[in-house]
């Protein structure tokens, strides 16, 4: 048993926050100021179309992440659960398929966006003032799209055994690396969207660059030998079923937004424009508790696969109360800070009037998005894929497109912008049932020897 391991099994609480979820909330930290780079950068052009441009290609990458998502959350739970039952084969086979499926799905993501860009970005709500910038940044990010999706997926693996350090350190190299490269490309070279798009692939390159050092020599119970990959069933659905439901996530959340984004450019672009800066602001509160239960996902899978159910639901415990209590404390103070927020990324006067009613409508959900963000880990992190992915498919479609339509019906702009809110209300409701179903039946088979959970497959 290595530390990481030992730490995981062993470990107080507070120091799981802080070897676990704090490096996972610094890389969700760094994730937000790269999503708010670009965003920030163009911002200084003064122009809102070009924000708006960008803010339509955001569903697209959200795709990206999603198939990245796909592998990277579905290989650390996997590893995980093979780690906590001392498979060392099931690892190597597991991390192997982790890294040639990423590359594979990136060259695929390259060449479809690359053979449709224009009616793409017409798809994506894209008009005659914004198509030009659109087309642009998306044929850009296409052709990093190999190395995005590796980044996103190894980031994610390597936390499987407790590495949550290593992984903050890749994600903080490439955002830095973005961020500097946003400032010459688009404030000094003048390239605007095609700089910002060419920024945010190098910063990826930077980040992939490391994590292969890091997995090839410090790593070893992870392999990228050629040798290890297969797709039999056993490896790739062991995998994948376990990253459906953040992926389901993801995926349904860009498509969802592509379709609010189209109903929301109606408006005119400076509405999208105060759209797309106020939900990096809702994104600070959701993605800060998304790393804390991130950051925990192997310490609850490892547990669970070793049969230790105490001590999973010890984590559990703490970790609902520390997320909503963080979540509360944040949407405070986000609502009274919320004009400076929005002039640091555009002085205009249309885009802060818009953003006051926009930015309230993305961190209400603030004290309960942890809660609904812990039911999701939990039926993931046990190998109940199929309940979170039923709980992702209501939250990201089957409640928020329905939601969506009628209350643009009913309330017009303002009912688009609250719909996130009105959805997560039900969602959470859902999580929390199927999260106590689970547990019920967890505590069934802990009582009958012949059922430990230790040995629950994906399902």
């Amino acid at each position: 048993m290595n530390k990481n391991q030992e730490m995981l099994e062993k470990a107080s609480y507070p120091k799981l926050l802080l070897s676990l979820s704090l490096p996972a909330v610094v890389i969700m930290l760094v994730m937000i100021v790269y999503n708010m780079a670009d965003t920030f950068f163009i911002g200084q052009t003064g122009d809102p179309g070009k924000i708006a441009a960008i803010s339509l290609c955001g569903p697209v990458f959200s795709i990206l992440s999603g198939l990245g998502t796909l592998l990277g959350s579905g290989g650390c739970t996997a590893i995980s659960l093979a780690l906590g039952k001392k498979d060392t084969d099931k690892v190597k086979k597991y991390s192997a398929f982790c890294c040639y499926a990423s590359l594979i799905l990136g060259l695929l993501f390259l060449t479809v966006v690359n053979l449709a860009v224009s009616p793409i970005s017409q798809a994506l709500g894209a008009d005659a003032d914004t198509l030009s910038d659109t087309v642009s940044y998306l044929r850009i990010i296409a052709f990093g799209a190999p190395f995005i999706m590796f980044n996103n997926v190894f980031a994610n693996v390597i936390r499987s055994d407790g590495a949550a350090r290593e992984s903050m350190i890749a994600n903080c190299l490439g955002t830095l690396s973005n961020i500097g490269l946003d400032a010459l490309f688009i404030l000094v070279f003048s390239w605007d969207v095609a700089g910002a798009a060419f920024a945010t692939v190098l910063g990826n390159c930077v980040s992939c660059a490391y994590l292969l050092y890091y997995v090839r020599s410090k790593q070893p119970s992870l392999s990228l030998s050629p040798k290890e990959f297969s797709l039999r069933p056993e490896v790739s659905l062991g995998v994948m079923s376990l990253g459906l439901p953040m992926a389901f996530s993801t995926l349904l959340n860009s498509v969802s937004h592509i379709i609010a984004n189209r109903m929301v450019i109606g408006y005119g672009a400076v509405a999208l424009a105060a759209q797309g800066v106020s939900s990096k602001i809702g994104m600070l509160i959701t993605m800060l508790a998304m790393g804390i239960c991130m950051g925990l996902q192997p310490a609850i899978s490892y547990n669970y696969g070793s049969g230790n159910l105490k001590r999973m639901r010890e984590i559990i415990r703490n970790t609902a109360f520390f997320t909503a209590t963080l979540g509360s404390l944040l949407t405070i103070v986000c609502f009274f800070a919320r004009n400076a927020i929005i002039t640091a990324f555009i002085d205009n006067t249309e885009v802060i009037a818009y953003g006051q009613i926009f930015v309230f409508a993305s961190i209400i959900i603030g004290p309960f998005y942890g809660l609904y963000q812990l039911c999701q880990t939990f039926l993931q992190s046990t190998g109940k894929a199929s309940y979170a992915t039923f709980v992702a498919l209501l939250d990201k479609g089957l409640f928020f497109l329905p939601l969506l339509f009628v209350l643009s019906r009913l309330f017009g702009l303002y009912g688009i912008i609250f719909t996130g809110a009105v959805t997560l209300a039900f969602s959470l409701i859902a999580g929390i049932v199927c999260s106590l179903i689970w547990n019920w039946k967890i505590s069934r088979n802990e009582a009958s020897p012949q059922e430990a959970p230790g040995i629950a497959q994906p399902s």
